[in-house]
């Protein structure tokens, strides 16, 4: 198939173009580089023109939707985004502007443009709010009160989805993922604390856990995350899946885990809880297995272990 992937210069899209091009299909990425790395798409410019192309725009530009007409891909993952949970706290317009906004201008082309599918990363972490911690680990079921202007817009452009499958026939599959890791997340970013820890760890500086250490994340491995992807081009159409491995794992516990890999003797520091997170979640991906016929392969000592390896050899001598 042609597909085109928002967002493919970051962590997860680059991971996913990878597996697209292995997988012999042609793959378009739009991207504009404002967090995402030409680095992570080394692999990818190898390609011949006619399998690979990017394309330097922001999803808010009409050359965005200009690209999608142009190119028709029959498939569009869209994973561009404003990704940080505290930057949409201090700047909800500015999330609304990439996250919705800039959500539109992709269905709108991708409507015009004939494209069958759009399959969305959306976010299991912030879509579900503060809900019951007895409904853990959440299913779809569990009503979406997001606490953040982040997961707001991220239930938001589900809503619209479902939206465009009523009145324009777009197909859809919104995936709620957990917190992604795994290699190619920036160490030295605000979203992925798996990578922040990594990269503190091997550098010989303090981790900072930010509350006491007992909130809780479900941790789930990049590879896996893109194997639930490139099913959902096929598969699970009109629905909201969840992406995770159902796993609770504290801030403290996942410290602890990484030390002990990385081999350091250190306690990391406590800081004051930020503003807009979530106290516990895990998802339960039940639902992805029946329709996606996908569910998790890599636990947290195995996908840590990667990751610190990962970095490891990315540092300079």
């Amino acid at each position: 198939m042609r597909a085109l992937v928002t967002g493919g210069a970051g962590f997860i899209g680059s991971n996913l173009v990878d597996r697209l091009l292995a997988e012999g299909h042609e793959v378009d990425v739009v991207d504009d580089l404002s967090s995402g790395s030409l680095a992570n798409l080394a692999q990818a410019r190898s390609e011949p023109d006619h399998r690979f192309r990017f394309h330097h725009v922001d999803i808010r530009d009409a050359e965005a939707a200009a690209v999608i007409e142009r190119r028709t891909p029959e498939v569009i993952f869209h994973l561009a985004a404003q990704i940080d949970v505290r930057a949409s706290v201090a700047d909800p317009v500015n999330d609304a502007a990439v996250n919705v906004i800039g959500s539109l201008n992709v269905l709108e082309a991708a409507r015009r443009a004939g494209v069958r599918k759009v399959v969305f990363a959306s976010s299991g972490g912030t879509i579900y709010g503060e809900p019951d911690h007895d409904l853990l680990p959440f299913t779809e079921a569990t009503p979406q009160q997001p606490v953040s202007p982040y997961g707001v817009a991220k239930k938001v452009v589900s809503d619209y989805l479902f939206a465009y499958r009523e009145l324009h026939d777009l197909e859809f599959t919104s995936l709620a993922l957990a917190n992604v890791y795994g290699p190619r997340q920036d160490p030295h970013g605000e979203a992925g604390v798996v990578a922040i820890f990594a990269g503190r760890l091997l550098a010989g500086e303090p981790c900072l856990i930010f509350g006491d250490g007992s909130a809780t994340r479900d941790y789930v491995f990049v590879d896996d995350v893109v194997d639930a992807f490139v099913r959902a081009a096929d598969r699970g159409s009109g629905l909201v899946l969840n992406v995770g491995t159902g796993v609770e794992t504290s801030t403290a516990a996942l410290y602890a885990t990484m030390a002990r890999v990385a081999q350091v003797d250190r306690p990391a520091e406590l800081a004051p809880p930020r503003a807009g997170e979530v106290a516990r979640c895990a998802l339960d991906a039940g639902r992805a297995e029946i329709h996606l016929g996908w569910k998790p392969w890599t636990d947290l000592p195995t996908g840590t272990a990667a990751v610190l390896d990962h970095f490891r050899h990315a540092r300079p001598a």
